[in-house]
Parts: C-alpha cells; sequence; structure tokens
C-alpha cells in the first residue's frame, strides 16, 4: 500500500498529526443537528454517524487490535456495523440499509471515537521506535483513509440536505464573487513521446498509483482552466439534453430514465437557476465551475463542443511540476469559485475546486500487484467499469492530493464535486 520505514516525520509528529486529523472529522459536524448525523438519501450516501464510526473502526481493527493486547472494543458487534467491504475481516451490515439504525447513538459514537484515541494515544506513546516503523505505513494509511471520508462526509450530507425542500444550510456565506469576467478558453499546447506515469518518491501513495511506468503519449492540449455554469447553461439551452448523438448510449438511457436535463442541485425557479450549496440555495454563478456532473454529461459536453475529454495520462503529465494549491476544505468555502486571476493563466484550477473526469477506465497499471491481507481490498477490487478523475476537490484536503492521485467513480455518479476541462489532438482540432 505505501513504503514503510521512509516517512521524514518523528513518532512525535505522527502522533499530532493523527490528532489533527481525528480532530477536523468533528469539526466538521459541528454545524449539523443530531437529527443530521442518521439520514441516508440514496444507497451511495453513508450517514455522517457510520463515516464517525467507520473511520474509528479501521484504526481499531488494523492497529489496536493487532498491537495493544490489552484493547477491548465498546461493542464487538461494531466489527460488523462498521466494517465497509473487507470480506477478509468478515461480513458486513447491508449498505443500503446504513440509514435504517438508530443505535448506537450519535453520543455513543462519539464515545467510541474518544475510547479508540485514548487507546491509540497510550499505543503510540508506549511504541519503541523500531515497532513504530513497522506500525506507521497502517497510521499513514488511517489517517488517509479518514481524509476520505471527511470529504465524503461534506457531500453526503449535502445530498441529503438536498432532499428536504427547505433547503438546508450547512454553514452560511456568501460564495466568493469573481471581479472580473471568466478569462477566455484558451490552449496549452503539451508535446508526445515516452514518459513517465504514476507516483515516485518516498512519501504516502496509494496502492492504485503505482508501479511508475512508462506511456506513449500523442501530442495534446489541455484547457486552461475549468469549464464554467455559463459554459455549460449553454450547452443546456441548446438542447444538449435532447441531442443523442452527443451522448454515449448507457448516457442517454441515464438521462431519460432519470428525466436529467442540467447538474445535479441545479434548479429553475420562474425561468431563473439557482444552485443547491452547503450554503442553501443561491443563484447561479456564471463564473464558477460547473461541477455535480456525472462522466456521461462531461462526454456529452466534450462532444458537443467538438472536443474531448484528457486522459488519466495527459492529466497528469500537465500537473507534472506544479503546486498542489486550489481552493480545498481548509478554505471552508465548500464550493467551487471562480478562476483566480493571480494563477498561471497558461493552465488554472488543475487542483481543488472540482474533481475531472477523463476518459481513463479505472484499471490496474502494468505489474501491479494487491497487497497482502485485508488493505488488499483497498482499491485494486474494484478496478472495473469506473472512470478515473483527477485533481481534489473543494472538499478534499490540500495535504491529500497530488498529481499521481487516483480518485474513480462509476460513470452515472455525480454527488461529488465533479467537473471537467477540455482537451484535444494537436493538429486536427478533436
Amino acid at each position: 500500500m505505501i513504503k514503510p520505514g521512509v516517512f521524514p516525520m518523528s513518532q512525535s509528529e505522527y502522533i499530532k498529526q493523527y490528532l489533527q486529523v481525528r480532530s477536523f472529522s468533528e469539526r466538521l459536524c459541528a454545524p449539523l443537528e443530531t437529527e443530521d448525523y442518521l439520514i441516508q438519501s440514496m444507497p451511495d450516501v453513508s450517514p455522517t454517524r457510520w463515516h464517525l464510526a467507520h473511520t474509528t473502526w479501521f484504526f481499531e481493527t488494523f492497529i489496536l487490535k493487532p498491537e495493544l493486547h490489552t484493547y477491548r472494543s465498546p461493542n464487538e458487534r461494531y466489527n460488523y456495523l462498521f466494517n465497509s467491504y473487507y470480506n477478509a475481516i468478515g461480513d458486513q451490515y447491508p449498505r443500503p440499509k446504513r440509514g435504517l439504525l438508530s443505535r448506537p447513538t450519535v453520543q455513543e459514537v462519539y464515545a467510541y471515537r474518544q475510547h479508540v484515541d485514548q487507546q491509540m494515544q497510550i499505543l503510540l506513546d508506549e511504541m519503541s521506535d523500531i515497532k513504530f516503523d513497522k506500525l506507521k505505513s497502517f497510521l499513514v494509511l488511517g489517517l488517509n483513509h479518514e481524509q476520505q471520508h471527511q470529504e465524503l462526509m461534506l457531500t453526503d450530507i449535502k445530498h441529503v440536505f438536498f432532499q428536504n425542500p427547505l433547503f438546508p444550510v450547512y454553514q452560511k456565506q456568501t460564495l466568493d464573487e469573481s471581479s472580473s469576467t471568466t478569462p477566455p478558453y484558451s490552449w496549452t499546447q503539451f508535446g508526445g513521446g515516452q514518459v513517465k506515469h504514476g507516483y515516485s518518491g518516498d512519501g504516502f501513495c496509494f496502492d492504485n498509483e503505482t508501479p511508475r511506468h512508462d506511456i506513449l503519449l500523442q501530442p495534446f492540449e489541455l484547457g486552461n482552466r475549468l469549464i464554467t455554469n455559463g459554459e455549460y447553461l449553454s450547452f443546456i439551452e441548446a438542447g444538449g439534453y435532447k441531442q443523442p448523438k452527443l451522448w454515449l448510449s448507457d448516457g442517454w438511457a441515464i438521462i431519460n430514465s432519470g428525466k436529467w436535463d442540467s447538474p445535479l442541485y441545479w434548479v429553475k425557479q420562474d425561468d431563473k437557476w439557482s444552485e443547491f450549496t452547503l450554503s442553501g440555495l443561491l443563484p447561479l454563478q456564471p463564473e464558477s465551475p460547473v461541477t455535480h456532473l456525472s462522466y456521461y454529461e462531461a462526454d456529452a459536453f466534450a462532444n458537443w463542443s467538438g472536443v474531448r475529454l484528457p486522459s488519466e495520462f495527459e492529466w497528469e503529465f500537465a500537473a507534472r511540476g506544479l503546486k498542489s494549491e486550489g481552493n480545498f476544505v481548509e478554505g471552508q468555502q465548500f464550493h467551487p469559485r471562480p478562476v483566480d486571476d493571480t494563477q498561471d493563466p497558461d493552465i488554472q484550477q488543475m487542483f481543488g475546486d472540482v474533481w475531472e473526469w477523463t476518459r481513463s477506465p479505472y484499471s490496474p497499471y502494468p505489474g501491479f500487484k494487491v497487497d497482502e491481507g485485508a488493505v488488499g481490498e483497498y482499491n485494486g477490487k474494484f478496478m472495473s467499469s469506473q472512470m478515473v478523475l483527477k485533481g481534489g476537490s473543494c472538499a478534499t484536503s490540500s495535504n491529500h492530493i497530488r498529481s499521481t492521485y487516483r480518485n474513480f467513480f462509476y460513470p452515472h455518479s455525480r454527488w461529488q464535486f465533479m467537473g471537467l476541462r477540455l482537451a484535444r489532438d494537436v493538429g486536427n482540432g478533436g
């Protein structure tokens, strides 16, 4: 999963990082009422209470139980309730039914978190340097796992709130307004050739980012920024959702069966578009990046534009050497924002704001091997029927993302902060 024994931080710094990540999960829950923690609005969404418990179960299962022989769980049935998909660990409570449980209570889940955190502190404080070197790969994995669930907590509670005609507000604020118009869409050219692809270095990475390998790229051009609400609105007004030639067959079936005619969370009232956000229902911002698109919608827009989506290999090559700076969860805006005039005009918004759909299927890299043990189930077994997204979003932690990071979702999914930028081949414009 990750390379053990190469992380530069001291043991005390790891303990500090553990406490920071764990406390941030609870900070994200501060605006919620108890009732908000319990709802599951669709099978892909998990109740906030479940996220808090599952991330705790991860540390309990993979670190405390194997390493701290005096450890006792508050309730052994938690192993069944809060195991997500690790078949090697045991059976799991059915995912679509997580919202049917009223117990354990929210208070009991917080007590569970406190119990595990206290035991983790004891374990880490007393552990020898040699033993800690063997353990810290699981610790770092657990922290990155919790950061993934922090993002899911925000996107899931947004979907929960959207079901309510009162349009609840998670955090009241006025979204950032751009003082200038969006710069014209332009193209940055990248040469082709044989290039290295995948993670290289001594820090953390997920197993699906490896092994590093050679890729042959043809010359291509990448759009200088993300596609905006205003540009996507033009696609809608041009009848984009009514032109079957623009859509993949599965996408055309889904938009018709689901009666999709706009991105998720767009609401039309009195011929005016609004967008539901974690700050409630707000007027649609034309300059902001369009978000909550499925792969099918992103692909159809690219077809309508006469170009295409980038491959994950092109995206990663274009992002090489760029700092992972942008609109992340730490900014607490929880929504994509317009282009910042201070950014590089050649290539902007590569990190943060929205996950960018690529046209690459989520599959193993050449030479990929599943890790031994239950953690081998983390990524490898999902390498089928999904598409790769890159770059992170406004709900992603800034220290969690990198150019080699591979997010993946089914092409119909759109409740995450998902958007797009365009690409085209050099020489023929498409």
